[in-house]
């Protein structure tokens, strides 16, 4: 597939615990399944001339979750950030981590901090991770700084100015809402919506995902 005309992705990474009850196996062998699906896609998304590309690892919901299920995301994290950030700094990956800080292990701060700063001066793609994350919850944190008037200068107090805006945003599992992401953001973007779990989200379905975008007309309220 030549390059897609969707520089800006977003996805949803739903269904990691889906996957693994259909499987019979505890529901952290589907976030490493779902973990190891993002690294996958991302080199694709690099090589179909993606630019950005923001996956939703983490919301200020899933707090909710079962203590057991937390820690064992938390411990994932940490040990992903770890092993792949010299592996993405060698594949010219910048990686940027946005949402809150708050409540997040100091240490695990401190290692987010690391991966940003190790990746700082890549170009060939951004992964934003969107990490203890909630859309309303980063335009309340805006809010609270803010005191212009324009829409420009309410970006710039946003978790990641310099993001772009989606072109589309895809989400996996079958769910068809987005689940308090990117609200600012996603004024304007596609939207896509497949059934496939997201650890059996193949390169065939981020392809067919950006083919659909590109059959789109986007007007932008233009007729």
């Amino acid at each position: 597939m030549s390059a897609s005309g969707a520089r800006y992705v977003a996805i949803i990474t739903d269904g990691n615990g889906r996957w693994a009850q259909q499987r019979g196996v505890p529901v952290v062998a589907g976030h490493q399944a779902g973990a190891d699906t993002v690294k996958a896609r991302l080199r694709d998304a690099a090589d179909l001339g993606v630019r950005e590309l923001t996956v939703y690892s983490f919301s200020t919901e899933n707090w909710s979750r079962s203590d057991e299920e937390v820690s064992a995301l938390m411990r994932m994290f940490s040990e992903r950030i770890l092993q792949e950030t010299p592996e993405l700094h060698e594949e010219g990956v910048r990686m940027r981590f946005i949402g809150r800080r708050d409540g997040v292990a100091p240490e695990l701060v401190g290692q987010m901090a690391w991966a940003e700063g190790t990746t700082a001066g890549n170009d060939r793609i951004t992964l934003y991770v969107a990490f203890n994350y909630g859309g309303r919850a980063e335009i309340l944190d805006a809010a609270r700084s803010f005191t212009g008037t324009t829409e420009e200068e309410f970006r710039e107090h946003l978790y990641a100015p310099e993001m772009h805006d989606p072109d589309l945003i895809v989400r996996t599992s079958g769910e068809q809402r987005l689940s308090n992401y990117l609200m600012w953001q996603s004024a304007y973007s596609e939207l896509v919506f497949t059934d496939v779990l997201w650890p059996d989200f193949s390169r065939a379905d981020f392809e067919a995902a950006l083919a659909e975008y590109d059959s789109r007309k986007r007007r932008f309220g233009r007729r």
